[in-house]
């Protein structure tokens, strides 16, 4: 039976409320603060990559910054299942702010490009190593129910820290250099730390799972979507949306603005009004999300998105066009939190951070996909057209969502990527499938006899039993009993066919003490007795040598009785090949030390009288 411990989940300790209001605000304020520090760096190092080398210089620097980062995501999934959410971020974060400052320390006298893209290498990696063990907090700190409540709080806080930060980046690299910005980013890290230390207090270690290797945990996320139908189809549902929407967000609004003449301002508008209705529906969504249906959040909603986007192209004026953008942003602010509710809720905690490494992956891989993609159908096509097709890549995400829905939250074992491994049955020894009896041998060896003779020593003589056998009972000669199974081999007072009735009289009743010996048998072939003989008896150890003993055993029944004296052994009986006992002789008796009694010639001549027999029974 597989025994191997499987990881269990890492989690707080126990809440008394709904939600862990306390803990949530912490969060969710340390997220306000490293979010709008990090917008606010952002824009300073790409402002000094343009004045560095231009367009290229900052292509350089995002590549930098963003590869490292969606790889990392992969491993950061399996790193947190395994080490746990507080371990990971708690050195993650520390580690960023020393490479801010450090940052900062390197570019205080000269800024240079392998500068800013050692800094954007290592804080992406860092920040996609971190990233799904963010996302493992907030199902630790809500119940299921109250979950899209908190999800949109934090979406919300996520909605403003570009609107804040952004202006601070730029206000930074306008008055002061880039080794500002960078120790500022490092101070929002430490506070954001801080808030973490806090948060993730009572938070326990998950089991380690011996014999897993980090690249096998690394695809656990895609084994989740090929094994959760429901996961599976939220991925799809979130796909389509970050595609359908990155390229006309990034490329295709300022192409539109500037075909039509609209003037540059126009950009601004629009964004500025996408991102008001995205923060008013993420702070009702906080108060009210657990009150408004699923369906309604996750469904009505993602159809919305869809006709927005395409909408969002055929709008003839700035003031149409700033209106559906305000409502998309409103169906938006509802939609998002709703897909990370139902991906939390739809994970196995045990791999919480392997789903969640897979969700952040589909938005900041998908970013630079769809701008190559639909950049170069705008080519053929124009950036109009171009953005309707992207609005009906829009549509899947609500399909998708609705089959979604339809399957039910699985268990545990059902996302468990170890469960197709058939459990190793235990073996257990039966008569039907014991091993086959060993050859006999003539002689054990010296070790196993000594040990043996020490055991039958040591044995307690049973209680006997002195009730006479059923006359005519019949014996089978060279029978052998099946192997490594619990025995009971009597000690039989069966005569030889020639004494007929004889055998039921009283006289034999002193012969029957210590009749039965219980042990495991492990019988070997024996010579078959002659006619009339009474069973082969075994004992714990029989050679050969003393098969001419046996054949001296009287044969009347006093003598039987005399040497019937504890007569009775339990163990395991490796018997030897035993020589055939002579016509009329009785059955072999054995001795507590294992070996054949010595028949003495005053034995020999003990009265067969039944008032002669009793004195010598035991």
């Amino acid at each position: 039976m597989d025994t191997t411990p499987r990881s269990a989940p890492p989690g707080p300790v126990p809440r008394t409320a709904p939600v862990h209001w306390g803990k949530v605000s912490a969060l969710v304020s340390g997220q306000a603060v490293v979010q709008g520090g990090s917008f606010a760096l952002l824009i300073a190092m790409n402002w000094t990559a343009v004045q560095i080398g231009g367009t290229s210089a900052v292509s350089m620097l995002m590549l930098a910054s963003t590869i490292p980062r969606a790889l990392m995501l992969i491993f950061g999934g399996a790193v947190t299942d395994l080490l746990g959410p507080r371990f990971v971020l708690l050195r993650t974060t520390a580690a960023r702010a020393v490479v801010l400052a450090v940052g900062a320390l390197i570019t205080y006298s000269a800024d240079h490009l392998w500068q800013l893209i050692v800094v954007g290498l290592t804080e992406g990696a860092l920040l996609g190593l971190s990233g799904p063990a963010s996302g493992v907090l907030m199902p630790q700190l809500a119940a299921p129910e109250h979950l899209g409540r908190a999800n949109s709080l934090y979406a919300m806080v996520l909605r403003i820290a570009p609107i804040v930060g952004a202006p601070i980046g730029a206000w930074l690299i306008s008055v002061g250099q880039l080794w500002e910005a960078l120790l500022a980013a490092a101070v929002t890290g430490l506070i954001w730390l801080g808030c973490l230390l806090y948060v993730t207090k009572g938070f326990k270690a998950p089991r380690r799972e011996p014999g897993v290797s980090m690249f096998k945990r690394s695809a656990d996320g895609f084994h989740l979507l090929v094994r959760n139908p429901r996961l599976r189809y939220m991925f799809i549902a979130s796909f389509c949306l970050d595609l359908a929407f990155g390229w006309p967000a990034d490329v295709a609004l300022p192409s539109l603005v500037s075909e039509r003449g609209w003037g540059v301002s126009a950009v601004g508008i629009v964004l500025a009004a996408f991102s008001a209705g995205a923060l008013g529906s993420s702070a009702l969504g906080a108060v009210m999300a657990h009150r408004i249906s699923l369906f309604v959040r996750l469904v009505v909603t993602g159809l919305g998105l869809s006709v927005g986007i395409l909408v969002m192209a055929l709008m003839p004026s700035v003031l149409s066009l700033t209106a559906v953008a305000a409502g998309v942003g409103l169906l938006s602010g509802l939609n998002g939190p709703a897909i990370v509710t139902v991906y939390q809720q739809a994970a196995p905690a045990s791999r919480m951070g392997a789903a969640m490494s897979t969700l952040s992956l589909s938005g900041i891989g998908t970013a630079p996909i769809s701008i190559a993609i639909f950049s170069s159908l705008a080519i053929g096509l124009g950036v109009q057209t171009t953005w309707l097709i992207c609005g009906a890549i829009a549509f899947g995400s609500p399909l998708a969502a609705m089959v979604a829905l339809r399957h039910p939250i699985p268990t545990e074992a059902d996302t468990d990527p170890d469960a197709d491994a058939p459990a190793k049955p235990e073996k257990v020894i039966t008569p039907v499938n014991a091993p086959a009896p060993a050859r006999a041998t003539t002689t054990a060896t010296r070790h196993e006899a000594a040990e043996r003779g020490r055991t039958a020593q040591a044995a307690p003589v049973p209680t006997t039993d002195a009730r006479p056998e059923p006359a005519g009972r019949p014996t089978r000669p060279g029978h052998s009993p099946a192997p490594l199974v619990l025995a009971t081999t009597q000690a039989s007072t069966a005569r030889p066919e020639t004494d007929g009735p004889a055998h039921a009289t009283g006289s034999a009743a002193p012969a029957q003490a210590a009749r039965s010996t219980t042990g495991l048998v492990r019988p070997a072939a024996q010579a078959p007795a002659p006619a009339g003989a009474g069973p082969a008896h075994t004992t714990p150890l029989l050679t050969a040598a003393k098969a001419p003993a046996q054949a001296t055993t009287p044969t009347t029944p006093a003598a039987q009785a005399h040497t019937l004296s504890a007569s009775s052994t339990t163990g395991l009986v490796r018997p030897a090949a035993q020589a055939p006992a002579p016509a009329g002789a009785g059955p072999a008796h054995i001795t507590p030390s294992g070996t054949a009694p010595l028949h003495t010639a005053a034995q020999a001549a003990t009265p067969t009288t039944p008032a002669a027999q009793a004195p010598a029974s035991v």
